[in-house]
């Protein structure tokens, strides 16, 4: 247990020591100061405004940066359908793949579109070289910088800011951060050992005399990217279970930071907007304590094992290291398990359907709050929107009026926030309830009982959530499952996205009101207080039953065997 925990408080430690620094550089990114790529991406980017039409000072209301962001991403996602659905006839198809089914083709599509990485497919048997790449590669980067401009307009709204230029947050998000790490990224985990081939697969003959197919591909470039931009889906259906996407401890240590780093560091971009650094560290805070508790309750279950194998087995205590690779055992595992749920990425290095009923816990209730860390660029906003209705409630209790940053909160500013907090269970509940309803025709669920349920939970929270990760042994390559989560990934990606670029324009245009005695601090430890238990009472109180008839239940009914 002891070795298990200090694996994972090193990778913690390595991971706060550059999200901190690297939250400074995507605030100068956005700011306009001064980088170490000047010199190299401004006249790249002057070259891609003038192929582009953008004019880069040009300032965008909510509105429109919401439809230049909605047109542009159903063109993207356009493209990317037709080039999967006509794969067979392009080039770099070594394995001569058709296209797949128009119902799993849509999902797909929409799937890493959304950022969400959700597979209903195996990789290695469906997706050619160059729909992986120019497909599914392009769409994750795309995705990320979207989110990532989301985050960045959201705050420059909530702080007074002008909106900015969509275009040109999405390709400075490309140029300055993606891609530049995405390479650097590329080329180290070639060194570990992924392969990055166009080849076919390779004719091997095994021990036993017999021939096997391994399959390679252009995978070292999907993976960082998979990671960095919190995508999630994978090159093979193992995802990073697989030692060409994974091989180890190392390429293990580099995911996790690559997970972490962008939604941790824009805690730090916020602080540097605002120029309130203390209120991103109490953030920062609240949010790793709540991190470490989810951490320490999926460690202590897979440490402990399951109790009827242990008994069988004739051990008083073992770790349950079904569903886990050797090379990285329970203790990485458990913590690569909260880690994806919580910043909602969807990568697995092990089988999340054979976690303990305690990570089952931790895993579901990470999507359910989306703000531990949340996605990328989405979870600053899901965190900020929660201290603006802190704000909201608080201002009535004391009987003054409700303000945050200076600017009153308003009617319409409270329905937007309502609405960006909802849909997500909305989104996600809804479809459940239908397909526990016909646990024949829809749900396809393996495993009945307790666990079935959070199967079925589990597939559309992570749909609505932008994650992608799923208690696999679910049947959900279907009509109903491609088409249901499709839908909860639309819903939860682009209402919410709507609806916050609208709050922002609502902010970013309220009039400020100077501070007096009575003004509501923000960076104060009380106010964290109250924003932490305003997350608890909106998102964990209404899954709560969830929880209950899930993991909960699966918990009890397996300690009183």
């Amino acid at each position: 247990m002891g070795q298990g925990l200090l694996q994972i408080g090193l990778t913690l430690a390595v991971v706060l020591i550059i999200t901190v620094n690297f939250g400074k550089y995507i605030a100068n990114v956005f700011m306009g100061k001064a980088t170490l790529l000047d010199k190299v991406m401004n006249p790249l980017e002057r070259i891609i405004y003038k192929l582009a039409d953008v004019k880069p000072q040009e300032n965008m209301t909510g509105r429109e940066y919401a439809y230049s962001l909605l047109l542009s991403n159903l063109f993207i996602g356009f493209l990317a359908y037709l080039l999967i659905t006509f794969q067979g006839i392009l080039p770099w198809n070594p394995n001569s793949f058709g296209a797949p089914r128009w119902d799993l083709t849509l999902h797909t599509t929409i799937s890493f579109l959304t950022n969400t990485g959700q597979q209903h497919y195996l990789g290695e048997q469906t997706i050619s070289h160059f729909s992986s790449m120019a497909g599914l590669t392009f769409l994750m980067f795309i995705s990320a910088a979207t989110g990532l401009a989301v985050g960045i307009v959201f705050i420059r709204g909530l702080t007074g800011k002008p909106l900015g230029n969509y275009y040109v947050d999405l390709i400075r998000g490309i140029t300055r951060i993606l891609l530049p790490i995405s390479i650097i990224g590329a080329i180290v985990f070639l060194a570990q050992g992924v392969p990055q081939t166009l080849s076919a697969p390779l004719l091997v003959e095994t021990l036993e005399g017999r021939t096997q197919y391994i399959a390679t591909g252009p995978i070292a470039s999907f993976e960082i990217i998979k990671l960095l931009g919190t995508n999630g889906g994978g090159f093979f259906g193992a995802n990073s279970a697989h030692p060409f996407e994974n091989p180890n401890i190392i390429t293990n240590l580099i995911a996790i930071i690559a997970m972490m780093s962008i939604p941790i560091a824009m805690i730090f971009v916020y602080g540097a907007f605002s120029n309130n650094i203390k209120q991103a560290w109490r953030l920062f805070w609240m949010l790793f304590i709540f991190f470490l508790v989810l951490v320490w309750i999926t460690a202590a279950g897979e440490f402990q094992g399951n109790p009827i194998v242990n008994s069988n087995l004739g051990f008083e205590q073992l770790p349950n290291l079904e569903g886990k690779e050797v090379r990285f055992g329970w203790a990485q595992t458990a913590l690569w398990s909260v880690i994806t749920t919580a910043t909602m990425n969807g990568a697995v290095n092990g089988m999340h359907d054979s976690l303990m009923p305690s990570g089952g816990f931790s895993t579901l209730l990470s999507m359910f709050l989306q703000v531990i860390w949340g996605g990328i660029g989405t979870g600053i906003v899901y965190l900020l929107i929660y201290q603006y209705l802190t704000a909201f409630w608080a201002g009535l209790m004391i009987g003054s009026t409700p303000e945050f940053f200076g600017r009153k909160i308003t009617k319409n500013s409270v329905v937007l926030a309502s609405v960006i907090v909802l849909i997500h269970p909305i989104a996600a509940l809804i479809p459940s309830g239908i397909a526990l309803a016909y646990p024949i025709s829809l749900s396809g669920i393996s495993n009945p009982g307790f666990h079935g349920i959070s199967q079925v939970v589990y597939e559309y929270i992570s749909a609505s959530s932008n994650n992608g990760s799923g208690f696999e042994g679910l049947a959900d390559n279907t009509l109903w499952w491609n088409l249901s989560t499709s839908a909860t990934m639309l819903l939860g990606r682009y209402v919410s996205i709507f609806a916050i670029l609208l709050l922002a324009d609502t902010m970013a245009s309220t009039k400020s009101v100077p501070a007096i005695p009575a003004t509501l601090k923000t960076d104060t430890l009380l106010f964290t207080s109250l924003t932490a238990i305003v997350i608890f009472l909106l998102s964990f109180l209404i899954f709560f039953p969830i929880l209950v008839n899930g993991p909960l239940a699966e918990g009890f009914r397996l300690a009183a065997q």
